[in-house]
């Protein structure tokens, strides 16, 4: 079953990474669909998938629209078992659903005062004392499941879950404000940074240009805090080495200079995000390491 998802864009929709990487970190077939969250299309382009209003949005093969994304993960989860959307051990799978719900409806000033942004990080927040008190609570969470399962692995419950999807905005928002955790949630959030799903989902939200950009603030800001990325840049001129997209396998029309190499894509889309980040894609870095 190929599902339909909707989502927002992608530098500042946390609810739609979210619906994203249940679909995209579990292997399940999916078309990726934008909606003009911020370019005041949305409700146009919702409109065949009553009675949803907000992204993101899910839609399966037999045009059931399901609209919340915890009710998406919980479909998810009931029509496919074998992709261990939730941790398999009871008590683990239990508290795995407990903390994905308080953060569903939870960290209430943590959203309002620091609403993802993917494109740097800002300098000088301060955050509030309610903002505070939610940051120490997800210390108390994260700290709790790490160190029941940190030797499974580096998700909260040790391989990745549904709750790793749905903290990733809060790990985005802790990264774009420079916001202080402790050690063990600094780990947490450095991880989710360097995952591979995230920073595709990070390159191709930063192919869209705003004005004005939403969120702005008059402060200073550095560079987005994940891995840094390779140099890349679109060039007009040259000549690529690649004969084919290595996302599409057409001819390639757009060329991509990094480390003095030329490489082609298909489209613009397929260049930007690349020059975004081009370990993110392993598509790509096969091409670029098969003609070393």
């Amino acid at each position: 079953m190929t599902y339909d998802l909707f989502i927002g864009d992608r530098t500042f929709s946390s609810w739609s990474l979210r619906g994203w990487l249940m679909l995209e970190k579990f292997g399940l077939p999916h078309r990726t669909h934008m909606v003009g969250l911020y370019d005041g299309t949305m409700a146009d382009d919702l409109k065949d998938l009553a009675p949803a209003r907000l992204v993101p949005v899910m839609r399966d093969a037999d045009g059931i629209v399901i609209f919340d994304s915890l009710a998406m993960a919980e479909t998810l989860a009931e029509r496919h078992p074998e992709a261990g959307l939730w941790p398999a051990e009871p008590a683990a799978r239990a508290l795995a659903r407990s903390i994905t719900a308080e953060m569903h409806s939870g960290f209430s000033a943590l959203r309002t005062d620091c609403p993802m942004q993917l494109r740097h990080q800002w300098q000088g927040v301060t955050p509030s004392d309610a903002v505070k008190a939610d940051l120490a609570r997800i210390e108390t969470l994260w700290s709790l499941v790490r160190n029941r399962h940190k030797a499974e692995g580096p998700w909260l419950f040790g391989r990745y879950s549904l709750a790793d999807a749905f903290y990733a905005p809060v790990a985005a928002r802790i990264a774009g404000y420079a916001l202080p955790v402790d050690a063990t949630a600094q780990a947490y959030v450095d991880t989710t940074l360097a995952d591979t799903a995230f920073r595709q989902w990070r390159a191709l939200g930063l192919t869209k240009s705003y004005d004005p950009v939403p969120y702005d603030r008059p402060l200073d800001h550095s560079d987005w805090p994940g891995p840094a990325p390779v140099k890349a840049r679109a060039v007009t001129d040259g000549t690529s080495e690649n004969s084919t997209c290595p996302y599409s396998g057409k001819a390639p029309t757009h060329l991509m200079e990094t480390g003095g190499r030329i490489f082609g894509f298909c489209n613009a889309t397929c260049r930007d995000k690349t020059v975004a980040d081009p370990e993110a894609w392993p598509a790509f870095t096969a091409v670029r390491d098969a003609t070393t």
